[in-house]
């Protein structure tokens, strides 16, 4: 079985179709395109994370870090060098595209390059708006006051 069906999940669902979209794309992802170049993903603090890919051999001119929506894409493309003649070449230098799904709110707060590791902060910024707020409780008027004097 290569794939499910989650229709089942989405019948009684409305404005999920995202989530559906990251199953299947998990389901069709072949391990051996996720296997280069290696990356850590951590949790820094309550709201804060950090992705951190080992790239060495790229230079910051040959990285490209973008955020289109909810998706974080990093890109390494080295330039075609001929030159060299090599016995023995155990250092990749193969281009590669790593794109991760970004959680609503979290963006990207930095990135550096240090020794030969890609470090992209990440930082979650729920609006005002979005936060859990406390109703204080007083003595207001009922609402049914006025239906009491009509009756």
């Amino acid at each position: 079985m290569t794939s499910l069906d989650f229709s089942p999940l989405f019948r009684s669902t409305i404005g999920f179709d995202r989530l559906s979209r990251l199953a299947e794309a998990a389901l069709r992802a072949d391990s051996s395109t996720y296997s280069y170049p290696p990356y850590n993903i951590e949790k820094a603090g309550d709201d804060d994370y950090r992705v951190t890919m080992a790239v060495a051999g790229f230079s910051p001119d040959a990285l490209q870090i973008t955020v289109e929506g909810n998706t974080l894409t990093v890109k390494g493309e080295q330039p075609k060098n001929g030159n060299g003649n090599y016995l023995y070449r155990g250092i990749a230098t193969r281009s590669f595209e790593r794109r991760f799904q970004l959680a609503e709110h979290l963006q990207v707060s930095g990135a550096d390059l240090v020794d030969g590791m890609l470090t992209i902060e990440l930082h979650r910024e729920v609006p005002d708006a979005l936060k859990p707020r406390r109703i204080a409780i007083g003595n207001a008027a009922p609402a049914v006051e006025h239906a009491k004097a009509d009756a």
